[in-house]
């Protein structure tokens, strides 16, 4: 099984993770590309370069506004997503003081910024939503970005004691911060692991200043999305974790753990921002696990279930489709007759064990159920492999199911074929069908 080891000793912030998905081999004018299907290329830049904290080299990422908005610069540096949370520190701090969905302080839309500084249009989650949505993203990016931006605004909004609704985040709908989550939803989809792993989460510690006062590190909306996260503290008093990379995590990460049994065979480092009494860079690496019991089953793993008998077909269809967006990893409904022979719908999801609850309240919120049974689960999966492959009509990646290292079926990715019949102007099904041709004459 191939992972994505995150080590977080020094934190974990949006472009610091952008950064480490790149240095470790998405390539950038991929992430480019995919990025430009937003539709948001006039509000921004992508500028990579290489850079070093203590020795220790990578490369860093900085979103550079256009139109008007803050070049991010500060003393001569560009600003990039430090972690931070949008604090005013001093001028030392060499940190992007607004470049994270997290420019925490959890203030809404309204407040002033420290330094006066932009950071794009205030846009809600609804806006972004539908930013997402009306793109050309796949399918699969599409959910995985909607899933982190949920994190950061429910978060949010229970700091401000407020629904998700009535908060307009500017640090959320910032462009850059759009960029980071968007960014790192592609580049998860690029590297088609199997899985994703982390070791306990450094917070880092002290006090920071913001427009509602002095507040502890780490930032409130930062405590609550690590919820049942293993974290560390104190290591530096800074802010180590925004809330941007901290959902990037929490959405992401199948298992944490600070000893993985794994051979590693790529290691790259994300620089951020800042210059700290430690290397401020996000360690990851590409590595293998050994096939076995651990390898298989997801132990994590939560089934809830509810029966519902008062709800269209239409209204069950957007409770699917939003369930899925919320980062669900699975979600089906299955026909069922209830007492009084009334007919009914059971909707079954499957979640990670630490999302529980936030499945839990989600159901209660967008259905009519009155009780949701919730049972363990262990989930055993083959091994993924992807390979893009020339075919007569163009290039296709191909999903591998692999058992004991030896592919057992293939199949074309949807979002390929549907390009190509785009391109050339036929039926999807005929697409489908010449690939299977030619991937049959080939062997």
């Amino acid at each position: 099984m191939n992972i994505l080891y995150y080590d977080c000793f020094a934190g974990v912030s949006g472009d610091m993770n952008l950064a480490a998905m790149i240095d470790l081999g998405v390539e950038p004018d991929y992430l480019r590309c995919e990025l430009s299907r937003l539709g948001l290329d006039h509000e921004f830049e992508l500028v990579i370069a290489k850079d070093s904290r203590h020795g220790i080299h990578g490369t860093r990422v900085d979103v550079v506004l256009k139109n008007g908005g803050d070049e991010h610069l500060h003393d001569g540096h560009i600003h990039g997503d430090t972690p931070h949370a949008g604090y005013h520190h001093g001028h030392d701090d060499h940190g992007r003081h607004h470049g994270d969905a997290s420019h925490e302080c959890g203030h809404a839309h309204g407040h002033a910024h420290d330094h006066g500084q932009t950071h794009g249009p205030h846009r809600n989650l609804a806006k972004i939503e539908a930013i997402i949505q009306g793109s050309s993203l796949g399918p699969a990016v599409k959910e995985t970005s909607l899933a982190i931006f949920r994190r950061v605004a429910e978060a949010e909004a229970k700091v401000h004691g407020k629904a998700v609704e009535e908060v307009h985040f500017h640090e959320v709908g910032a462009t850059d911060s759009i960029v980071d989550i968007v960014g790192a939803a592609i580049c998860f989809h690029r590297l088609g692991v199997d899985a994703v792993w982390a070791s306990p989460v450094e917070l880092g510690g002290g006090f920071v200043h913001c427009a509602h006062g002095t507040i502890p590190v780490p930032a409130p909306a930062t405590v609550e999305i690590l919820h049942g996260v293993p974290t560390t503290r104190g290591a530096v008093l800074q802010e180590t974790t925004t809330p941007t990379g901290a959902a990037v995590l929490a959405a992401l990460v199948d298992r944490f753990t600070d000893s993985p049994r794994m051979v590693a065979d790529r290691t790259a480092y994300g620089i951020g921002h800042r210059h700290s009494d430690i290397p401020n860079v996000l360690r990851v690496h590409l590595a293998r696990v050994e096939d076995g019991p651990e390898a298989w089953i997801r132990r994590d793993a939560s089934l809830l279930q509810c029966n519902i008998d008062d709800m269209t077909a239409e209204m069950l269809g957007v409770v699917i489709e939003d369930l899925m967006a919320a980062g669900a990893m699975d979600v089906h409904f299955t026909p069922i007759q209830m007492k009084k022979n009334r007919p009914a719908t059971c909707l079954s999801l499957l979640c990670t064990k630490k999302d529980e609850a936030r499945f839990t309240d989600l159901i209660f919120s967008q259905t009519t159920t009155l009780g949701i049974k919730s049972f363990p689960v262990g989930k055993s999966v083959l091994e993924i492999a992807f390979e893009k492959i020339e075919t007569p009509l163009g290039p296709v990646t191909f999903k591998h199911a692999l058992r004991n290292g030896k592919v057992v079926r293939s199949k074309p990715e949807l979002e390929d074929c549907r390009r190509l019949s785009v391109l050339h102007g036929i039926p999807l099904i005929e697409v489908c069908a010449r690939i299977a041709q030619g991937r049959a004459e080939h062997r």
